[in-house]
């Protein structure tokens, strides 16, 4: 399933070594290098300390919630951009939407068949492993500018920092200004998969972005809601 020559290394941090055990062989027999803790306090030691390309996250754990950890993530300039994976046994759609507010990438709740986690952590490695164009590619529109060669976007000549499919999906607005996606062909083109019910984890990730690109986030100039349909870039501001 994996083409690099060089391992790419993921942590999974779950309380429940059953569970631990089970995802850690899949992904080993799968080709990548695995991390295990089973504590927040041994993940962040190993966050530290290791560079790693994906983290698998337990949202209750014992010592601290896996929404803190996904916090000290996002807040770390360092740790920002690592892709990360939710698992969690709890099936309230607020948490869910809580969790993808704080930046994780996917969800999966519990119980949950290991395939489809290696199939997900492949699909979310692809996008951000993915090779770079040789040449830099400008992408604007008004002060947004994305850099596709370097995977960088500047809000009026700052940079913000995005998470993978935030990058992806300003990626695929940016493209194609004032056409409006609806939510299943966002998750399709931005996850590489989506399925009934999943549609709705989009609008966390579409509030963020707002946030990180907007001046009035609740008055968006950009990204513009169609009721019912989706979500569009807008090209042209008034």
């Amino acid at each position: 399933m994996i083409d690099t020559r060089q391992k790419q290394h993921i942590l999974i941090v779950d309380d429940d070594k059953e569970t631990v055990r089970l995802v850690w062989q899949y992904l080993e027999q799968a080709g990548y290098a695995v991390l295990v803790a089973y504590d927040a306090e041994t993940a962040v030691h190993i966050l530290r300390r290791e560079e790693l390309d994906l983290l698998i996250l337990d949202l209750g754990l014992s010592d601290k919630d896996g929404w803190d950890i996904t916090r000290f993530i996002r807040a770390d300039d360092q740790l920002s951009a690592l892709p990360i994976i939710m698992l969690t046994a709890r099936i309230d759609d607020r948490e869910k939407i809580i969790g993808l507010e704080l930046g994780a990438d996917d969800y999966i709740p519990k119980p949950f068949n290991v395939r489809e986690v290696v199939a997900r952590v492949w699909a979310l490695l692809r996008r951000v492993q993915m090779a770079s164009p040789p040449r830099s590619k400008i992408l604007r529109v008004h002060e947004l500018a994305l850099d596709v060669g370097k995977r960088e976007l500047l809000v009026s000549g700052n940079p913000v920092e995005l998470a993978p499919i935030e990058y992806e999906l300003i990626h695929i607005f940016i493209s194609c200004p004032n056409t409006t996606f609806d939510r299943e062909e966002l998750l399709e083109r931005a996850v590489g998969y989506a399925y009934e019910g999943m549609s709705r984890t989009l609008d966390p990730h579409i509030k963020n972005l707002r946030h990180k690109i907007e001046a009035a986030p609740k008055q968006p100039l950009y990204m513009q809601t169609v009721h019912r349909v989706g979500y569009r870039l807008v090209e042209g501001r008034t």
